[in-house]
């Protein structure tokens, strides 16, 4: 065991890492308590696993968002910097949103029937994302699911190729990852008893060649992606990366499955939009109804054809498609509302600019003290890695992650009132982050640094 982790000696980030526990437990009494009392009723003590991956020694409770903040129950006011992990990217509760969902709560939840507010999402979908023929789930996951169907039905082939690293949701067809250059079972999975490489290839992110090797195999339907790797320490792609895997697909007759759920960080229409790419199937989902539950997929019309002659043909049945709550009018009133009144050139601006002044002061802060780190930047999203840069692919993205050092980083962050996400280090602006706030985080993160690496002081 190295006694250096990041650049830091490991025992002082131990003793850091303890101080900010015991500062955070100290502070936080009625979490404590609640917790104690009710955690008893779930599985691991949380509602959902996930929850356990947050670094504190336990939970804070919400009592309220609003914004870009946070109030606990114990009083704490804390500068959202998570937001959902993206769902509410947008802040939490837009006031269109908000009106949306109590205008539709009399309305009624759910029904199995559109509405004008259907058919409004549908044109408001195509003008934001491009001309797609779209469909309505309720997650990602799904919608990547059942793009992945389409796409094996139309190209009559069995395999998705996807990035060593990559993360599309809990869907098994992607749950696959490299071992000295082969494909397998990602580690960890639960229960898992299929062998998950007859229907997934795994590539390096950012290498070409990799790719055409797989696509010239013609067991691939699909390339499915991220514009950017997100869920792993954030990987840039390279220049003409994209082309190249469009002019690939092409080639080979894979279709190639943009998946935009973080990406959409980058601008009006994701990273798709702003960087003229041309998927045949574009997947976005988390705040795309402003944090209601939704996700939307759509195909160009040359795919909508190709299946729509494959449903034709196929035996009366389950597609194994579609879930009974998605497509409610919830959605689509609060999807209408997104796309025409929050997801405007107005609050990317924003966004992007507060983002920017983000970027600048956290590499400030690297850069004063030293530290072997760097900042990457897409859009409205923004992550520090502990870790010298940039990184070219899943494998060192994996390398570059630190969750010690990053655990008690974001605890520490968190005692001085700032919010980011638990996967890696992941802050966003929304149009409601003020300069005020994102001064607040620098700050911070300097005073931090400062604690890390104090042979860097004058």
């Amino acid at each position: 065991m190295t006694d250096m982790i990041a650049g830091i000696p490991r025992s002082r980030v131990q003793a850091i890492a303890q101080r900010e526990a015991d500062r955070y437990a100290a502070s936080r009494p009625k979490a404590a308590a609640a917790l104690k009392q009710g955690a008893g009723h779930y599985l691991g003590s949380v509602p959902m696993h996930w929850m356990a991956d947050w670094p504190m020694p336990h939970l804070p409770l919400v009592s309220k968002a609003q914004g870009a903040k946070l109030t606990d129950i114990d009083g704490h006011r804390i500068d959202d910097f998570c937001l959902g992990d993206t769902g509410s990217m947008f802040g939490h509760s837009p006031t269109p949103v908000a009106k949306a969902i109590k205008a539709q709560a009399a309305r009624g939840l759910t029904y199995m029937l559109p509405t004008e507010a259907a058919m409004e999402a549908g044109r408001l979908l195509t003008e934001r994302f491009g001309t797609f023929r779209w469909q309505i789930a309720t997650t990602a996951t799904d919608a990547n699911r059942f793009s992945l169907r389409v796409a094996r039905a139309v190209t009559g082939r069995p395999k998705v190729l996807v990035f060593n690293g990559c993360y599309h949701g809990t869907l098994d067809d992607t749950m696959v990852e490299l071992a000295n250059g082969t494909t397998v079972n990602r580690a960890g999975l639960v229960g898992q008893v299929q062998d998950l490489t007859r229907a997934a290839t795994a590539v390096e992110f950012n290498d070409l060649p990799a790719v055409e090797a797989a696509l010239k195999t013609g067991e691939i339907a699909a390339i499915l992606t991220e514009p950017v790797m997100t869920n792993s320490c954030m990987v840039l792609p390279e220049p003409g990366f994209h082309a190249g895997l469009r002019d690939l697909a092409t080639k080979y007759g894979a279709l190639l499955i943009i998946d935009e759920t973080h990406t959409i960080s980058s601008g009006l229409g994701g990273y798709t939009a702003v960087h003229g790419l041309d998927p045949d199937m574009f997947v976005v989902g988390k705040c795309v109804a402003g944090g209601l539950p939704t996700a939307v997929w759509g195909m160009r019309q040359a795919v909508a054809d190709r299946f729509a002659a494959y449903n034709e043909s196929r035996a009366p049945g389950h597609s194994g498609m579609g879930t009974t709550l998605s497509a409610n009018p919830l959605q689509f009133a609060c999807l209408a509302a997104t796309l025409s009144q929050v997801m405007t050139p107005e609050n990317y601006a924003h966004m992007e600019a507060g983002a920017e002044r983000l970027a600048t002061g956290l590499a400030r802060a690297i850069e004063k003290h030293h530290a072997p780190w760097h900042v990457v930047r897409v859009g409205a999203r923004v992550e520090f890695i502990c870790a010298p840069g940039p990184l070219k692919n899943g494998s060192e993205a994996h390398h570059a992650h630190q969750p010690q050092v990053e655990a008690a980083v974001h605890t520490a962050l968190l005692n001085r009132g700032c919010l980011i996400a638990p996967f890696h280090n992941m802050m966003l602006v929304s149009p409601a982050t003020t300069d005020r706030q994102i001064d607040r985080l620098i700050a911070a993160f300097d005073a931090i640094l400062t604690d890390l690496f104090p042979e860097s002081q004058p």
